[in-house]
């Protein structure tokens, strides 16, 4: 399992792996005291997940949004006896693989010792979570912030407008070297980010 390991500290083991056609990332965040886990998005190779999940602990699975890509594995984690949480706005997207708990703005989840803070980032769907685990620079954004601009919001329920406020409004007030884990590609921190808001709104995208 060491092949995935991602950052770790103290208190936190995260561990990461690249699934899909669409290379989404699916995060473990593990609670070093306890050994309990959460899954964020279980976009796809459910089999895959489902090793990780064993092998880590993996007690809930937080969808960052309802999208396919990010969906895929849904129902064989479900079949596991993981639970699956998304919000409430996003759930219809999950109508088909289904679910079981909603995840609310500013909920605290508790992970182990471990606390996940979701943050409510509309723009790129309805519904769309980042989580922040307490007392470390951890932020999963999911397809809202990702290195060089904002998620896609050429859906019909997206919106730039809203995507922008919302990083802004909810994201960009954290530290600059708070370490941003998006759904695809590489990481980056708020403080690489935050200098480029004007030149994205700008572009329009």
């Amino acid at each position: 399992m060491h092949t995935t390991l991602h950052w770790s500290n103290a208190d936190v083991v995260v561990h990461r792996v690249v699934v899909g056609p669409y290379e989404n990332n699916v995060f473990v965040v593990r609670c070093r005291a306890t050994g309990d886990a959460a899954l964020i998005d279980a976009a796809n190779e459910h089999e895959r997940l489902l090793e990780l999940c064993r092998g880590l602990g993996v007690r809930k699975v937080l969808e960052t949004h309802g999208h396919w890509d990010h969906i895929q594995a849904v129902p064989a984690i479900r079949e596991a006896g993981i639970e699956v949480g998304v919000t409430s706005a996003d759930a219809p997207k999950l109508r088909d693989v289904g679910y079981d708990v909603f995840i609310d703005d500013d909920e605290t989840i508790e992970v182990g010792r471990l606390r996940l803070h979701a943050i409510h980032n509309p723009g790129h769907t309805p519904g769309s979570v980042s989580f922040h685990v307490a007392g470390t620079p951890l932020l999963f954004t999911g397809d809202t912030l990702f290195p060089g601009g904002p998620g896609n919001t050429s859906f019909d329920d997206a919106d730039f407008d809203t995507i922008i406020r919302s990083i802004d409004n909810r994201l960009f007030t954290f530290p600059p070297e708070t370490i941003v884990l998006p759904g695809h590609g590489v990481d980056t921190t708020i403080g690489a980010e935050r200098p480029h808001l004007g030149e994205w709104v700008a572009r329009g995208w």
